[in-house]
């Protein structure tokens, strides 16, 4: 490589780090959303919302937390720099048009970032499972085992364990869209073995290791995903409260040239435009 192009993408390279580690706190909007539909409720969405509340007020970022579907509007959700799913479940937003409208905010560049039993959310929506990165199909009984950093090197991973044991349920998904960039892994052999036959029908074709947190650009927008979190006890922990921030910090750094020009779909099962013939 020529001497002016390696200096240009190293430039490239530390601009971009810069711009990450310069995420501007205070000119941060989020929301946190906590709707749940029928079916299997999670005690611990209190201490999530409360824990996303110490963060914001640790770190000066505007939060607002709902889990009134009727927020989900083009105009109301163009102020947000990023959409928090906490352990939404099942049916989380009660008309197509709603679903519309969250799908834009997705397309004009909008950032999301769910946590742990989100994979289970809207399981009937092709759209919001591919953009997720898969949905809920499993989880082994809560129990402690080992998750593996895979890349150390992402910037959501700072302060994250290279090796992680913790207590946890330990999610798998079914239909995973083949475009998320994984982060993090369980370490199958440290699960408890007297569910064996679960763990390898659910792994499906992984075997020793299968994915805990991932990222992904989708349809425009940003989204980064944990699948850690089950225990109330868990939202006061430094080490996870660390995993969350750093994933927002990652996806707030995203977000900053959101355009609603840029949404395109004009009911929720608009064709994805990646698969369109330009």
């Amino acid at each position: 490589m020529r001497p002016i192009a390696w200096m240009l993408c190293l430039s490239m390279l530390l601009c971009s780090a810069v711009t990450f580690a310069q995420v501007r706190w205070k000119d941060l909007h989020a929301l946190i959303y906590t709707r749940n539909g029928k079916g299997y409720v999670h005690e611990n969405r209190a201490a999530s919302v409360e824990m996303m509340k110490n963060l914001s007020k640790e770190h000066g970022f505007k939060l607002d937390v709902s889990d009134d579907p009727a927020i989900f509007t083009d105009e109301n959700l163009s102020k947000y720099d990023l959409l928090i799913f906490s352990n939404t479940n099942n049916d989380v937003f009660d008309t197509d048009a709603q679903r519309t409208a969250f799908r834009r905010y997705i397309e004009s560049g909008g950032g999301f970032v769910g946590l742990h039993s989100v994979m289970g959310t809207e399981r009937n929506w092709t759209w919001f499972k591919q953009m997720l990165g898969g949905t809920f199909s499993w989880h082994a009984v809560n129990q402690t085992f080992k998750v593996r950093t895979l890349r150390p090197d992402h910037p959501s991973m700072q302060g994250v364990p290279a090796l992680w044991e913790r207590k946890d349920e330990c999610y798998f998904s079914k239909e995973l869209f083949p475009g998320i960039e994984v982060l993090m892994v369980h370490e199958l052999a440290s699960l408890n073995q007297k569910q064996e036959a679960e763990i390898l029908k659910n792994a499906g074709h992984y075997k020793d290791y299968y994915p805990t947190a991932w990222y992904h650009a989708f349809d425009g927008g940003h989204v980064w995903v944990t699948t850690l979190g089950h225990d109330i006890f868990n939202y006061s922990e430094p080490v996870y409260m660390n995993h969350v921030l750093q994933g927002i910090r990652f996806i707030a750094g995203k977000t900053a040239r959101r355009s609603l020009g840029k949404a395109y779909a004009t009911e929720r099962d608009t064709p994805l435009s990646l698969f369109q013939s330009k």
